[in-house]
């Protein structure tokens, strides 16, 4: 009797102490005088993981609670974890830009031992972040991007053979332009032809839908690689599927050896990071032989190769396709802008001959603005995450924020704050004409982040975006079918803007539809 009368008072004294430890955490932001709106300050892990509403309307929710309390910033929680949010533009500026020294890390999960192809460009830190941009930085100039075009472009050939062999016209837009994009990178990143658009049931793409049509376990852990990355790393938890590294890190080896052994030699991204691997900085063929290089210090290995290969993978095939999915849909819905669109895009071809350049993409003025308000309404990620990496004064404020605290940056609020875009769920392309941009705080528009970090494949993902657009738009006029559900919503368990549902289109070819 009495050795249960002391259990239960170890019991009640444990219960207790946690009580006040669950307390005390719940009450940071209280302590340090910032608002926490009632949104964000019960979020545990089970309503995160099965909540109704998706990420990115969480993130719009957070948003506009904040702003209507007329606040610069505030706090928030997920499960116990406190995250500090950005709200005011030049406080945004600061963290992204001015005073990025303080902000350099993203704070996502990455263990270069354990999970090899996840100490890629998006997830490394301090130092060997800094060392790997400058060594990649190279890869994606406007020069580089030129000599991949050639092999984007002949891809747009099995688009429009899928497109004109679909059955009834209409078409899963969100199922093709995934294949279509999964066929550049695949052959722009990996040097292979993925063939996804004949085959939809090709290697490639199945690897790539196991990944983004994560089960529960997999949600978790992309929840964790966010917010806990720590456990992840004390419990040794992989964050790619083991099946998908293995099968990403074994075609780089096979593909680089095969290059070298037989001097293959390609106009793609991988044959540039042969070269840092090889060479350790990138140099013109021609040069190759002639010139006789010895950087060690600049050389890449396999399995950054592998690595940077697989972010490639992850970040261009998905972001790019859910863009120009997206982008159809609203001009489907919106037919005027449909047509002034498909005018200069034909207008231009025509000019050149009715082919698709690296120079006449660059001229379509209007395509630029649609694509821009694409990305404004879906930003491919609702927010951006930073970590203070070390003590920082918030500019304006008496807030100091400590080493290690969590920054958000609520990309998908600001997009839709009615302060900078008036009517935000209107879909208007001339909110990006020059007048209009120049006009608006630099920082209200940050689909691929801004700063040091901002997105080094934005180039290679905009070209692809644009010649994916202009190879439909030019053959093909675009509806709504019916069994798009409508208001679109989107997926819950995603950290990327994509549907619940498919967004199916009816379509015609321009010959017919005159």
């Amino acid at each position: 009797m009495e050795i249960l009368t002391t259990f239960n008072l170890l019991l009640l004294t444990g219960v207790f102490l946690l009580y006040k430890w669950v307390n005390y955490k719940m009450n940071y932001w209280k302590r340090r005088g910032l608002l926490v709106p009632d949104t964000s300050s019960t979020k545990t892990l089970f309503q995160i993981l099965f909540a109704k509403n998706s990420f990115a309307d969480r993130v719009l929710i957070l948003y506009r609670d904040l702003k209507s309390k007329g606040v610069q910033h505030g706090g928030a929680y997920i499960t116990l974890v406190p995250l500090y949010v950005a709200m005011d533009l030049n406080i945004i500026k600061s963290i992204m830009q001015v005073d990025f020294q303080h902000f350099v890390d993203r704070g996502v999960f990455m263990d270069e031992k354990n999970d090899p192809i996840s100490a890629h460009l998006f997830s490394l830190t301090g130092s060997k972040w800094k060392i790997l941009r400058n060594k990649l930085s190279p890869t994606f100039t406007s020069g580089k991007m030129k000599m991949m075009f050639g092999t984007l472009v002949d891809c747009t050939k099995g688009l429009h053979k899928l497109m004109d062999k679909t059955n009834g016209k209409e078409v899963d837009i969100k199922d093709v332009l995934g294949r279509f994009t999964t066929d550049i990178i695949g052959s722009c990143a990996f040097g292979i032809e993925c063939n996804s658009l004949e085959d939809p049931k090709s290697i490639f793409r199945q690897k790539g839908r196991e990944f983004f049509d994560a089960d529960l376990k997999q949600n978790m852990k992309n929840f964790s690689s966010l917010f806990v990355p720590q456990i992840m790393r004390a419990f040794k938890i992989t964050l790619i599927p083991r099946d998908i590294s293995s099968f990403f890190i074994n075609l780089v080896k096979d593909t680089v050896e095969y290059r070298e052994k037989n001097n293959v030699i390609r106009k793609d991204f991988m044959q540039l990071l042969i070269q840092l691997k090889n060479e350790g900085k990138l140099v013109d063929d021609e040069k190759m032989e002639a010139e006789k290089i010895n950087e060690d210090e600049n050389r890449i290995t396999m399995d950054e190769i592998a690595a940077q290969a697989f972010v490639f993978f992850q970040a261009g095939f998905e972001t790019s396709s859910t863009t120009m999915t997206f982008c159809l849909y609203e001009l489907a819905r919106n037919k005027d802008i449909q047509e002034k669109l498909r005018k200069e895009i034909i207008q231009t071809l025509d000019r050149h001959g009715g082919k698709i350049t690296y120079e006449n993409v660059h001229e379509m003025v209007y395509l630029d603005q649609v694509i821009n308000e694409t990305l404004r309404k879906y930003p491919p990620l609702p927010n951006l995450n930073r970590v203070c990496t070390k003590e920082y004064k918030v500019p304006g404020t008496d807030l100091v924020l400590e080493k290690g605290m969590q920054v958000i940056i609520p990309v998908f609020g600001i997009h839709r704050d009615p302060e900078y875009y008036p009517d935000p769920d209107k879909f208007d392309p001339e909110r990006f004409t020059e007048e209009n941009k120049r006009n608006r705080h630099q920082f209200s528009f940050l689909p691929f982040g801004e700063g040091p970090r901002i997105c080094i494949g934005l180039r290679f993902g905009l070209m692809q975006t644009k010649v994916g657009l202009i190879a439909l738009l030019s053959k093909y006029e675009f509806s709504v079918n019916k069994k798009t559900i409508e208001p679109l919503q989107f997926k819950g368990t995603s950290f990327i803007m994509t549907t619940k549902g498919d967004i199916w289109l009816d379509f015609k070819k321009i010959s017919e539809s005159r």
